[in-house]
């Protein structure tokens, strides 16, 4: 099978390179060498090579910069993943579009169903969320949205690694408590992926994310004392709770946001692994 990868560069893209099954032929793009932005330079690429799969890992992710750059986000998160599903509907080819939790208000205490009202709070939450309107609209009868949460890897920028890298620069770091989801190893997000279009047997909006529920402290909390176990801190570091008021960010940002994956786990018999055993293995990699 011929799967093209819009984003190779990024965490999720590295790991779905890494972790490709026997049979999957890659034909994985930089955004140097792909612009989803444009329908031209789509379309000459899916002529020349035919993939039956698209999946979709190209995103504008920083959420704060997305305040302010608002058209470049919504080329990308928007814009792009529509051309990118009218494409694939033209070349009768699968299509996989990777979404995010921010397209929640977080305003739910009990995880959020692919079908629970969307109701994004930031600039990236509303892009990604219009570009999961345009690809039902293009390609509803032949496209996977897939939105997930809190993604890390041992590539690329993350909350776990910038949290190891104020462990060693710092004797103090504050991080918000009153904003809870569920951390997700991109290793384990691609290997879901790729039972997905290996068993292309559904269509539609699923979720997935690791297993378990943390809020930001609790996560820094666990990757000082994995690190530390591991010997990739050996430094004392005080890990002080705030509240949201006291971390103001350009962008708001969903207060829960936990994925209900129960869906993805019936259909496709993906077992999620607890967050706090993925985040030790994801470590284990790093040292």
């Amino acid at each position: 099978m011929k799967v093209l990868i819009t984003e190779k560069k990024g965490q999720l893209g590295k790991d779905l390179m890494k972790s490709a099954p026997k049979g999957i032929e890659l034909f994985p793009f930089g955004r140097d060498e792909l612009d989803i932005t444009s329908e031209t330079a789509i379309s000459e690429q899916l002529n020349e090579i035919q993939p039956e799969y698209i999946i979709n890992t190209a995103a504008f992710t920083a959420v704060d910069k997305a305040e302010k750059e608002t058209e470049q986000a919504i080329a990308v998160n928007s814009t792009g993943a529509g051309n990118l599903a009218l494409a694939a509907r033209e070349h009768s080819a699968k299509f996989l579009q990777v979404s995010t939790d921010f397209v929640f208000d977080g305003n739910q205490t009990t995880p959020y169903l692919p079908d629970a009202p969307i109701n994004p709070l930031s600039i990236y939450g509303k892009t990604k969320a219009n570009g999961e309107i345009l690809v039902r609209k293009h390609f509803a009868a032949g496209s996977i949205i897939l939105r997930t949460s809190w993604v890390y890897s041992t590539t690329g920028r993350n909350f776990v690694k910038t949290m190891l890298n104020f462990m060693r620069e710092r004797q103090e770091i504050k991080v918000v408590i009153d904003q809870v989801g569920s951390p997700t190893w991109s290793k384990n997000l691609a290997l879901t992926i790729w039972a997905m279009v290996t068993n292309n047997v559904h269509v539609g909006i699923y979720h997935w994310s690791d297993a378990g529920v943390a809020s930001w402290y609790d996560f820094a909390v666990a990757i000082y004392e994995e690190a530390t176990t591991l010997g990739l801190l050996s430094n004392p570091v005080k890990i002080s709770p705030i509240p949201t008021a006291q971390f103001q960010t350009p962008a708001k940002r969903p207060a829960y946001s936990v994925l209900d994956s129960s869906q993805t786990n019936k259909i496709w018999g993906v077992l999620q692994e607890h967050w706090r055993t993925a985040l030790r293995k994801m470590l284990i990699e790093q040292k």
